[in-house]
């Protein structure tokens, strides 16, 4: 359980790191990146950027020049308290990011815990900081794939870590019931089951096209929607016979067959998807929401009330939300020498010292964390589990929209 909650950790640092990254543009082809993976030396990659700087004393521009210099050599700073690039590789990212009114700030991002091992060797300098390699990080290897259908719509899309994702909508366009009688009953008849039939095969082909390419991904396929269509289609076989072999029972009967019946398939499919992360996150949630309307709830949220209950020893799962970007900052004042902490966005305003009332203050980095490893690490005290609830389900955004993203789930209430 430990090990699962410092993968989440990695994984939610990695993307914090990389909405920042995204964001950043350079002047010119001022940013460098340096991905290492664990096999390499630190010294040879060191020798490389030395010889890139030197390589840069030839670029016409005498700004850009200056800046790629700063750049490698702030990389080179960084190589230099390294010894080597750890269990899963180093990333680096650094230059001179354009923050507003043709003026750029020297900035250096280093990922030194990844959540998986970086593969090779990248050294370049652009506009932009070079992701693809972490951004492929993130993506969730695990996934069931989603199918509803009845005779009149159809969708298919995947289910992966706490996401849900419909690609595509299909609808049918079979006819509905007629008035002819005679030959033209059969023959009216027959045109139906001939366009049902059409539309059966062009909805389960889609879906498998869309799931074939990732098929070593894909632990089983979900199938449901309204009446006995389903159960028709898979009788008949009109799946590719390697997708049929991921059908798991049993089928579900949900009220729809659009992007709206795929969410209802996920809540009735349960614990059939024992991969998958939704479920127990929802259960989760909708727990703390039934305890913290009682008369005295075993449940509590708001920062101020998380930290106490967390130094009585009376949390018993910390909900955190991975929307949250706050920091715990310690501050130092220069006059007095007081030190205190605060919780603040990235973009807050230095405080005043509450002791002497001075703005004189200095952010202390090694008293200063992310709100979320800052909070975990309190609960750890106390033996406190710890979940990370996604935005991507609605009691998620709930959390984090109507309690501020920081819940608990309490061993006994607490007044």
């Amino acid at each position: 359980m430990a090990d699962d909650l410092e993968m989440q950790q990695r994984r939610l640092r990695l993307k914090k790191s990389l909405e920042e990254l995204q964001k950043m543009r350079g002047m010119g082809t001022e940013l460098v990146t340096v991905i290492i993976p664990p096999d390499r030396l630190i010294s040879d990659v060191r020798g490389q950027l030395g010889q890139e700087a030197a390589q840069a004393a030839n670029i016409k521009s005498k700004s850009t020049r200056k800046h790629v210099a700063d750049a490698i050599e702030s990389g080179i700073a960084v190589l230099n308290r390294y010894k080597n690039a750890g269990e899963n590789g180093l990333a680096i990212f650094v230059g001179h990011v354009i923050v507003g009114n043709n003026k750029s700030r020297l900035v250096t991002i280093v990922i030194d815990e990844p959540p998986e091992a970086i593969t090779s060797f990248r050294y370049r300098c652009d506009s932009t900081f070079e992701l693809t390699q972490l951004e492929e990080m993130l993506i969730d290897r695990t996934a069931y794939g989603l199918f509803v259908i009845d005779r009149g719509e159809a969708a298919y899309g995947v289910a992966s870590g706490k996401r849900i994702h419909c690609q595509e909508e299909l609808q049918s366009n079979i006819m509905g019931k007629h008035r002819q009688g005679g030959q033209s009953a059969q023959r009216f008849e027959r045109l139906i089951e001939e366009a049902a039939h059409n539309f059966f095969k062009r909805a389960t082909e889609h879906a498998c096209s869309y799931w074939l390419p990732m098929i070593d991904d894909i632990q089983g396929i979900i199938i449901g929607g309204p009446g006995h269509t389903k159960d028709f289609v898979i009788k008949n076989e009109y799946f590719h016979h390697e997708i049929q072999k991921l059908i798991r029972e049993p089928f579900f009967d949900v009220g729809y067959s659009n992007e709206s019946g795929l969410r209802e398939l996920v809540q009735r499919a349960g614990t059939l998807m024992d991969q998958i992360e939704l479920d127990a996150e929802r259960a989760l949630v909708d727990r703390f929401l039934r305890e913290v309307m009682q008369a005295h709830p075993k449940a509590t949220y708001g920062e101020m009330m998380i930290r106490s209950s967390l130094e009585q020893g009376a949390v018993d799962t910390l909900l955190l939300s991975e929307g949250l970007r706050k920091r715990r900052v310690g501050w130092n004042c220069k006059p007095c020498s007081h030190q205190w902490e605060t919780t603040q966005t990235s973009l807050s305003d230095i405080p005043s010292c509450p002791k002497c009332g001075s703005e004189d203050a200095r952010e202390d980095p090694n008293r200063t964390r992310d709100i979320i490893d800052e909070l975990t690490e309190l609960a750890g005290h106390t033996s406190a589990k710890v979940s990370l609830i996604s935005l991507d389900t609605e009691e998620g955004a709930t959390l984090y929209s109507s309690f501020g993203g920081i819940a608990a789930l309490l061993r006994y209430p607490i007044s």
